[in-house]
C-alpha cells in the first residue's frame, strides 16, 4: 500500500477516536435534565358544573336522572353553565330541551325552557304532534303522583242510558294508552302566610302529549262521562313490543345491531296508542248487566223493522224471529 494512503488511514483513525471521546466526556459531565409532572388539580376545590347523563333530543322532559355535577377545570367554565351551589336543582326538574345536548357535555342555560316561559310547550312537542288539557281530580289523577315526562294511559267511565228497565249500564274503558304528560299546573312557590313555608298545591289541569286525531277523541270524551289517568310502568313496553310485531305496526331490525334495537325500543316507548280495552258492569259486580237491553213495543205496535213486538207482562218470553220481524212469545203461551 502506498505511504499516502496509509497516512490518511491514519489520520482518519485518530479523528474519530478522538471524536467518540469527546462525546463521552461531554455526556458523562453534564446529567440529563429530569422531567417532573405536573400537578393535578384537587377535584375538590374545582368547580363542579352541570353535565349530561345521557344524550338529550330536543323535547326531552328532564328528569333527576338526566343530569349530574361533575369537576370542571376552573378555566374553560363558561357563564351560561350550571353550576353546583349557584344553581336551584328544584326548577331544572320539569324543563325541556330546547338545544340538543350530548351525553357527558355540560346543560347550558340557554338549552332549558322551563315552565311557564313563552315557547314551552312547542318545545316539548314532537313533530306533528299536538298539546291538549285533561282537568282531573286527586282521584282521577293517582294522587297527583303524576308528573311531566310520565307516560298515563286516559280512562273513560260512562253511564249509558236505555233499555227495556231503563236502568243504565256502567262502562269504563281505556281509549288513549302511553300518553306523554307535558305539564301540570301544579305549583310549589306559594307560600304559607302562617309558617312562611312554601306550600305544594295539588293540580286541577294536565297537559298531554297526542296526535290531532287524539286530541279530536279527547275533546269528545270529556262531554260523554269522566276521565280519569293510570300512571304506566317505566318498562312496561315488552306487551306493546310483541302486539306491534305481530301486527306489523313496526319492522325488527334485519340485523342483530344493538344499536338498531335500542332505537326500535325507544320509538315504541314513545309512541301513543290509539287502542284500548273496555270493562262493563258485570265485569266487576255479578249484580250488573254486560250490555243494554232492547226495549220492546206492545203488541200490534208500529215498530221500525227489527223491533221487537211481544205480549206485555213481565213473565218469561223467547223471541221469534220471522224476516226482520222479531216477535216475542210468553213461555205458556201460544
Amino acid at each position: 500500500m502506498e505511504p499516502k494512503k496509509i497516512a490518511l488511514l491514519a489520520g482518519a483513525l485518530v479523528i474519530a477516536v478522538s471524536t467518540a471521546l469527546l462525546a463521552r466526556s461531554m455526556l458523562s459531565g453534564s446529567p440529563a435534565p429530569e422531567v417532573g409532572a405536573a400537578a393535578m388539580p384537587d377535584p375538590q376545590t374545582m368547580p363542579h358544573v352541570l353535565v349530561a347523563t345521557k344524550s338529550l333530543p330536543i323535547g326531552t322532559i328532564i328528569g333527576p336522572d338526566a343530569y349530574r355535577y361533575q369537576p370542571w377545570p376552573k378555566d374553560l367554565v363558561e357563564e351560561a353553565y350550571f353550576i353546583q351551589g349557584k344553581a336551584e336543582e328544584a326548577k331544572l326538574v320539569g324543563s325541556v330541551v330546547r338545544t340538543a345536548v350530548a351525553a357527558g357535555q355540560p346543560v347550558t342555560q340557554g338549552s332549558l325552557i322551563q315552565p311557564g316561559d313563552r315557547g314551552f310547550l312547542a318545545a316539548a312537542l314532537g313533530p306533528g304532534m299536538r298539546a291538549v288539557t285533561v282537568p282531573v281530580s286527586i282521584q282521577s289523577s293517582v294522587a297527583g303522583f303524576i308528573f311531566p315526562g310520565d307516560r298515563v294511559d286516559l280512562l273513560l267511565t260512562q253511564s249509558v242510558d236505555g233499555g227495556g228497565d231503563g236502568a243504565p249500564l256502567k262502562v269504563a274503558e281505556t281509549v288513549l294508552r302511553n300518553l306523554r304528560v307535558l305539564a301540570t299546573d301544579q305549583r310549589t312557590d306559594a307560600v304559607d302566610p302562617a309558617t312562611g313555608k312554601p306550600v305544594v298545591q295539588t293540580y286541577s289541569n294536565v297537559t298531554l302529549e297526542v296526535t290531532p286525531r287524539m286530541a279530536e277523541k279527547i275533546t269528545v270524551a270529556q262531554t260523554v262521562g269522566a276521565l280519569s289517568m293510570s300512571l304506566r310502568a317505566l318498562t312496561d313496553n315488552n306487551q306493546e313490543l310483541e302486539q306491534a310485531l305481530a301486527s306489523s305496526e313496526i319492522d325488527a331490525p334485519q340485523s342483530s345491531d344493538p344499536n338498531a334495537e335500542k332505537t326500535m325500543m325507544a320509538a315504541l316507548a314513545s309512541r301513543p296508542l290509539d287502542k284500548g280495552s273496555f270493562v262493563t258492569g258485570a265485569d266487576v259486580s255479578r249484580y250488573q248487566r254486560r250490555s243494554v237491553p232492547g226495549k220492546p213495543v206492545e203488541s200490534g205496535g208500529t215498530g221500525a223493522p227489527g223491533g221487537v213486538v211481544g205480549p206485555s207482562g213481565n213473565g218469561p218470553i223467547v223471541r221469534v224471529a220471522r224476516g226482520a220481524q222479531v216477535e216475542a212469545v210468553a213461555l205458556g203461551g201460544k
